[in-house]
């Protein structure tokens, strides 16, 4: 892989590859959300939820990757995304909350015992 490569990639100011790429990984997160719920499929279904999830997350992180592009090329489209974006965020923090953690606190004290910090 050359180095040239990973330089345009991470050019988020100048390239949109990235956010394009997110995208469509959410969109295929999606795609095995939808397919987790066949019966064909009953070996997951356990893992819908995070699907989903991960698809939502994805999306929103295609998001912000392009409005570091829209930031310098398209103004307009920028402060017309700002807005959707802090929405995407609230309801990515609340999916997680919600349906990850279960409603359960994260207990720091629990992790500090076992030495991880």
């Amino acid at each position: 892989m050359s180095e040239k490569f990973t330089d345009d990639l991470f050019d988020l100011k100048n390239d949109r590859r990235l956010s394009v790429y997110l995208y469509r990984a959410g969109f295929g997160a999606w795609l095995l959300y939808i397919l987790s719920g066949a019966k064909f499929m009953q070996s997951v279904s356990h893992y819908r939820t995070d699907f989903g999830v991960f698809s939502f997350f994805l999306m929103v992180m295609g998001l912000s990757a392009s409005m570091i592009y829209d930031y310098y090329h398209h103004p307009a489209e920028f402060a017309q995304k700002r807005k959707w974006l802090a929405f995407s965020y609230l309801v990515l923090a609340g999916l997680v909350y919600f349906l990850i953690l279960n409603n359960k606190p994260i207990a720091l004290p629990r992790f500090l015992g076992q030495g991880l910090f």
